[in-house]
């Protein structure tokens, strides 16, 4: 069934295309009646007509959507209210986010081609002839990555070795030494994952702490069971764990629980994200906070910048990373 028109609405409301695109479009400085918008608008409301995005663009010559690109992540906690609250920001700027997951093999430049937005924000990079190609087309381009290039100066990310290191310097400021890492199983987590790892190793090392055991944890008792039965008949027991996030930290929490296995008098547990659940679980979960709000306000504040001119860009926000300590450490 062909959608509605501007001309279906004309009809409709016994009025010129000309008068509906005048109406619906709020153009100022033109003499029609108050009764005659009135008309046009409860005809449109009526039919279920809306003017479209594309139209919309050619008339103003600009669009008013911020387009983020995702790569192939889950989205947990963390994401979705990094998404919410830089939403909630370029709205006060007229700005929409719209969010593509890129999880099918549709080519990115027939996306931004079809919504024409203003400003493309990746969460990691992107190819180098597709950001060539948005520049072309006088589309800002706004990037992040999950780790900083050592020979990138402009800082514009959350460290994830950084996550790592902070897990193990609190473990290790209670007195722990042997430690393990309760990795994510999820593939599409491994970029994190490896980083997040690679900074545990390296803050076990630094410390002249033992290597500390890796071991992967599904999402159920079961699996985090198995796990603790393991580190716990290593030759030297674990008495810390560090969690890939808490959703994995709080898996170990029952894992721990269904061997018998004191929280944190025998086993000390740390996550990342502190998420809602973090601070509801027995004993609440210690976890590394990620600044989320923070990261938020640098990304609106970075599109923003590139939409308004500025050659300088904001400086990523320093010590976002932060541990939450609670009962389970």
């Amino acid at each position: 069934m062909p959608g509605v028109t501007s001309a279906d609405v004309a009809r409709e409301s016994g009025v010129s295309r000309t008068t509906v695109s005048y109406v619906l479009n709020a153009k100022e400085g033109v003499a029609i009646s108050e009764a005659t918008r009135q008309r046009v608008r409860a005809a449109a409301l009526r039919l279920g007509y809306s003017p479209s995005a594309a139209a919309r663009t050619l008339r103003l010559g600009k669009s008013d959507l911020v387009l983020c690109v995702l790569p192939n992540w889950p989205i947990g906690p963390v994401i979705d209210t990094l998404l919410d609250h830089l939403a909630r920001q370029l709205a006060e700027r007229g700005l929409s986010v719209l969010v593509h997951h890129g999880r099918g093999t549709r080519p990115l430049s027939e996306l931004w081609r079809a919504v024409t937005p203003r400003a493309v924000v990746g969460f990691t990079a992107f190819a180098p002839e597709d950001e060539r190609s948005m520049r072309q087309a006088g589309i800002q381009v706004v990037g992040t990555a999950l780790e900083q290039d050592p020979r990138d100066p402009v800082v514009h990310s959350v460290s994830q070795t950084g996550i790592g290191r902070l897990q193990v310097q609190h473990l290790a400021s209670r007195g722990h030494r042997m430690i393990a890492y309760a990795t994510a199983t999820d593939p599409r987590l491994a970029d994190f994952a490896e980083g997040r790892l690679a900074g545990v190793r390296l803050e076990c090392a630094d410390r002249g702490l033992p290597e500390p055991l890796v071991t992967p944890v599904d999402l159920d008792v079961r699996s985090a069971a198995l796990a603790v039965r393991a580190w716990r008949a290593a030759d030297s027991p674990v008495t810390a764990v560090a969690a890939y996030n808490d959703e994995v930290a709080l898996a170990v929490l029952a894992g721990l629980h269904s061997e018998g296995l004191g929280v944190p008098s025998e086993v000390a547990v740390i996550g990342v994200d502190d998420i809602p659940a973090a601070r509801l679980s027995l004993p609440a979960l210690t976890t590394v906070s990620q600044g989320v709000d923070a990261q938020a306000r640098y990304l609106a504040s970075a599109v923003l910048a590139a939409l308004d001119g500025h050659t300088d860009p904001p400086t990523f926000p320093a010590d976002v990373l932060d541990v939450v300590v609670r009962d389970s450490t």
